[in-house]
């Protein structure tokens, strides 16, 4: 499909995760997303990843995974004719989306200010480690830091592995989404032009909203539960013969099948297990019992059988084990991609569907500096005032 924002131009000015992160969803919804990045060296992602060859092309796989389907640009805005060039792509630019820290912007004489004096329907959206006010704005946003900081890293793991962060960079992506959702609504404004300032501070406290009120509303404060479900039971982690089984009994009826099918019928009347709560009071006796049971067969086996029964349960993968798996395979969501030297990569895409289909980019992550010139003809500039910036150095 022809994505929904496919009339849309967005100038990226970001680096290495959050803001990357938000322009790749709105590419994959059909944007053109003009990467501005400094020359010679570009966006650090280029060079951070697993794979050392790819690092040191540019082409680091930090990279890779967020940047298909975009352009990249090569401007150097601290020279006066590279803010120059930024000031007439914005004139045809909807959307700009920057990382810096507060403040840079506005030394460079590229505020929001100065922009939208240039185009007045700009959606300039900043993204921060902390927002663009407050005690903690100049710091550098570094992904583990804002997790510890939000509380979250102070109710993730058990007893004995806590404080612990997540497993992938979640203040980051999370950041990145919430950006590219305050984007897309500005994009519909009866009237464009708007300052979106998002904070990923902020942002990850907002997604932990249950948390959260139970300490604002229930007055009880959260704690490291770690695979437990702090507000129901059994609703855990299990091991199995061969393997770990997430089961999540949450409701009366779905409780009483799982006892009754793992012949333990009796516990449904037993006085510590008969409510939520007493369950709740009791998880650790209940989950020995369950997983007594449980060690007799394999994960395959349990997921099918519960299941059938309409107890949800599932198998925990490993990553590739999630990649492989025939549900993630069947809705098509990732993306296969040819370098410049021709490696064929592969990455994520969005998540979402459009009318039954995955969305899509049709071009792979852009070498440093690969659309510079085409750009810049399409500003109407000569081969020859192209060749002056280059020499220059102002791109």
């Amino acid at each position: 499909m022809t994505g929904p924002l496919r009339d849309i131009r967005i100038l990226d000015l970001t680096n290495v995760l959050a803001g990357p992160f938000c322009t790749h969803q709105l590419a994959h919804l059909g944007a053109e997303v003009i990467k501005i990045e400094v020359p010679g060296s570009g966006d650090l992602a280029r060079q951070l990843g697993m794979d050392e060859d790819l690092s040191a092309q540019g082409m680091g796989i930090s990279f890779l995974a967020p940047n298909p389907g975009k352009k990249s640009v090569t401007l150097n805005l601290k020279s006066a004719t590279g803010r120059d060039i930024l000031k007439r792509l914005v004139e045809t630019s909807d959307v700009l989306v920057e990382n810096f820290r507060p403040g840079v912007m506005d030394r460079l004489g590229l505020s929001y200010e100065v922009l939208k004096g240039v185009n007045p329907r700009l959606i300039y959206c900043a993204i921060s480690g902390f927002g663009q006010n407050g005690p903690l704005k100049d710091r550098p946003a570094y992904d583990q830091i804002v997790q510890g900081l939000s509380g979250a890293m102070a109710i993730t793991g058990d007893k004995s592995c806590n404080p612990m962060r997540a497993g992938w960079p979640i203040a980051d992506t999370v950041g990145g989404l919430t950006a590219a959702m305050a984007i897309s609504a500005a994009l519909n404004a009866p009237e464009r032009g708007a300052f979106i300032d998002v904070s990923m501070l902020d942002s990850l406290i907002a997604t932990m909203g249950w948390a959260v009120s139970n300490l604002l509303i229930g007055g009880v404060a959260p704690v490291p539960a770690g695979n437990q479900n702090l507000t129901s039971s059994p609703s855990a982690a299990y091991r199995c013969a061969d393997g770990w089984l997430n089961i999540a009994a949450n409701k009366q009826e779905q409780w009483e099948a799982l006892a009754t099918h793992l012949g333990l019928s009796e516990l449904i009347t037993d006085p510590r297990f008969v409510t939520r709560f007493d369950r709740r009071q009791n998880r650790d006796a209940l989950n020995t019992l369950i997983e007594d049971k449980l060690t007799a067969q394999s994960v395959a086996h349990w997921e099918q059988a519960l299941n059938g029964l309409g107890i949800p349960a599932g198998g925990i993968n490993s990553m590739e084990g999630a990649l492989t798996h025939p549900q993630y395979v069947q809705r098509d969501q990732i993306g296969d991609y040819t370098l410049p030297d021709g490696r064929q990569v592969r990455a994520v895409r969005t998540g979402m569907q459009f009318d039954g289909a995955p969305l899509t980019v049709d071009s792979a992550p852009p070498a440093l500096g690969a659309d510079t010139d085409d750009v810049l003809r399409d500003l109407g500039l000569t081969e020859d005032e192209v060749e002056t910036l280059r020499k220059e150095r102002a791109i």
